[in-house]
C-alpha cells in the first residue's frame, strides 16, 4: 500500500519567469505526477520578510518561546511536510537573502534545534541550487563544497535531518548562451532537476539524528 506524502516546495527567486521558477514548476509537476500533495511556498510572492526582529530572536533560556504568528505558520507548514524541496539561485557563494532570512526566522531554537529529539527528524530534504558557471569553474572555486557544508552539515544535519542532499544545477546563466540554443539548455537543466528529485524520492524515508 502506497502512502501519500506531502511536500513543502520552497522557491526563492524574485521573478516568476526565471529559470529558478521554471525548475520549481517542473518539480511541482513531477511531485503531482508521483501522487504527492504539494504546498508551494514562494517566499517573494508571499511577501516574506527576511529580517530577524526581536519577536523571532531565539531565547537561549527559553526553548518554548512563542514566535511571531507568521513564523509559527511557517513552522507548521514544515512540520506537516514529509519532504522538503528548496529551489534557489546561488548568489555570492550562498543562498539569497530572503532564503537566509527564512532559515534565520523559521529554523529557530526550540523548533528546528535545541531538543534531544529534533522535531524535523524523519523528513527528506533536497536543496536545488542553480549556479551560472560550469562544473569545472565552480569546482575550481570550491563553491559547491561551501554550499554543501553550510546546507547539508551546518543546517540540515544539525536540525536532525540526515536525509539531506545538496544538488547543484550548473550552467544556468543563460545570457552566455545564444538565443537559438537557450531552449535546449533550459530543457537540460529541467531534466537534471527531475533526475535529482527522482533520486531523492527513491531514498528510504527516515533517519533520526539525536542530540
Amino acid at each position: 500500500m502506497t502512502t501519500t506524502r506531502h511536500t513543502l516546495l520552497v522557491l526563492a527567486h524574485p521573478r516568476s519567469d526565471s529559470l529558478t521558477a521554471q525548475v520549481a514548476a517542473r518539480v511541482r509537476a513531477r511531485l503531482d505526477e508521483a501522487g504527492h500533495t504539494v504546498d508551494v511556498l514562494d517566499l517573494y510572492a508571499e511577501g516574506f520578510d527576511p529580517a530577524l526582529r526581536p519577536a523571532d530572536e531565539p531565547d537561549w533560556e527559553d526553548r518554548e518561546k512563542v514566535y511571531s504568528p507568521v513564523v509559527r505558520d511557517h513552522m507548521d507548514r514544515m512540520l506537516t511536510a514529509d519532504d522538503i524541496v528548496v529551489v534557489f539561485p546561488v548568489w555570492w557563494f550562498s543562498v539569497p537573502a530572503i532564503l537566509k532570512g527564512w532559515i534565520d526566522r523559521v529554523w529557530n531554537y526550540g523548533f528546528a534545534y535545541g531538543r534531544s529529539r529534533p522535531r524535523l527528524a524523519g523528513k527528506r530534504l533536497l536543496w536545488l541550487g542553480l549556479m551560472g558557471g560550469t562544473a569545472e569553474q565552480i569546482g575550481s572555486m570550491g563553491m559547491e563544497t561551501v554550499l554543501d557544508t553550510t546546507l547539508r552539515v551546518g543546517l540540515s544535519a544539525w536540525c536532525g535531518i540526515p536525509d539531506a542532499t545538496v544538488h547543484v544545477l550548473y550552467g544556468t546563466e543563460l545570457s552566455s548562451v545564444s538565443p537559438g540554443l537557450r531552449p535546449a539548455r533550459v530543457a537540460e537543466v529541467l531534466a537534471e532537476a527531475e533526475r535529482a528529485l527522482a533520486a531523492k524520492l527513491a531514498e528510504t524515508p527516515g533517519g533520526v539524528l539525536a542530540r
